[in-house]
């Protein structure tokens, strides 16, 4: 089964920074490109980052510049650092295995102004 631990959020000023982690089991990691996604309080979950098996990456406008998708395949996690956060940012975060439907937990990310 696929499971995957989100982790590193939390509360921080406009303009601070916060590296998030996933780390996943159940699947060959190495091949499998992964993502980022979040949802904000009464919005739909959308798609921030994504990075494939052989470290292309790909972001969402809104991240662009300021949010750095990376992968340790040794240690099965794929990263989200977020730098120059903006209060629109705030919302839960999930990571997911592309081509698999398993999300995370989530972890929370508040950016106040």
């Amino acid at each position: 089964q696929v499971q995957l631990v989100e982790s590193g959020g939390g509360s921080v000023q406009a303009g601070g920074s916060l590296r998030l982690s996933c780390t996943a089991s159940g699947i060959i990691f190495s091949i499998n490109g992964m993502g980022w996604y979040r949802q904000a309080p009464g919005k739909q979950r959308e798609w921030v980052a994504t990075i494939t098996h052989s470290s292309s990456t790909n972001y969402a406008d809104s991240v662009k510049g300021r949010f750095t998708i990376y992968r340790d395949n040794a240690k099965n996690t794929v990263y989200l650092q977020m730098n120059s956060l903006k209060p629109e940012d705030t919302a839960v975060y999930y990571c997911r295995t592309i081509g698999y439907i398993t999300w995370g937990q989530g972890t929370q990310v508040t950016v106040s102004s």
